[in-house]
């Protein structure tokens, strides 16, 4: 991978401010899409008003139980025609992984935000998307929401094949899924290793969401190999070992 961004204006990044509002909802649909990623449905009046500009934004999800209320951060999946679409990854220990799967049509669920949007905008031709799945709610709307005549890459590691998602896109969508045992989800191995087979056309936007220290290996790994800070978003959603951790950005 060799340097084919400098001579094109670098993308914008505009940042959108929304209005700050805990909305009261109710879930009107649950459903496994695969055996580790459970989706909800939520609908109600109280999301009148609710935006979300870009894919990687997220809500708080405000999950009940006892006197402190757990607080997770969660990718507005999808928002039409009234229903909020939040993907929840099943996972053992997490209290928004606990919530989810045991919620039924009719339960109650309260979200805020998101806060703000970061649009990027700019002459990009393709996108690469590389995450877990933590990320997978953001890359499969990106990709999604991409239009016709744009390509897009992913590099996504799950637990095995039936953990694969297929996006409904009229985008030129290449998928590469890389399968790890689910206690090797902090290893970035497999990702620089399918990493090595994929070559950047010009003009491309890398973004990427995984375990902080596995995002900033891969961001090391990119940059590295000539790709530009302008052409590279990273971020850690979360931190090995530390509950409610992230970095929403990282930079050397």
């Amino acid at each position: 991978m060799t340097d084919t961004t400098s001579a094109t204006p670098t993308p914008r990044v505009t940042r959108l401010r929304h209005e700050l509002k805990r909305r009261s909802l109710t879930i009107t649909r649950t459903e496994r899409l695969t055996p580790k990623m459970i989706r909800l449905t939520l609908e109600g009046a109280d999301l009148t008003g609710f935006v979300s500009a870009s894919p990687d934004d997220h809500v708080k999800l405000f999950v009940p139980g006892g006197e402190d209320m757990a607080m997770r951060d969660y990718t507005p999946r999808r928002y039409k025609d009234g229903q909020l679409l939040i993907d929840v990854f099943d996972h053992a220990g997490g209290p928004a992984a606990d919530w989810a799967r045991d919620v039924r049509a009719g339960d109650s669920a309260m979200v805020g935000g998101p806060r703000g949007s970061a649009v990027v905008e700019g002459e990009i031709d393709h996108w690469l998307l590389i995450g877990d799945e933590t990320a997978l709610p953001a890359i499969g709307r990106r990709v999604e929401e991409l239009p016709a005549g744009v390509s897009v890459t992913t590099i996504v590691t799950v637990q095995g094949p039936e953990e694969e998602q297929q996006f409904d896109t009229d985008a030129d969508w290449t998928a590469h899924w890389v399968h790890r045992p689910e206690g090797a989800a902090a290893d970035a191995v497999p990702f620089l290793e399918a990493l090595a087979g994929v070559t950047l056309p010009p003009r491309s936007y890398v973004w990427v969401a995984a375990e902080a220290g596995v995002a900033r290996a891969i961001r090391h790994e990119l940059m590295a190999r000539g790709v530009q800070p302008g052409w590279l978003k990273a971020a850690g959603y979360w931190i090995a070992g530390k509950a409610d951790a992230s970095v929403k950005s990282l930079e050397d």
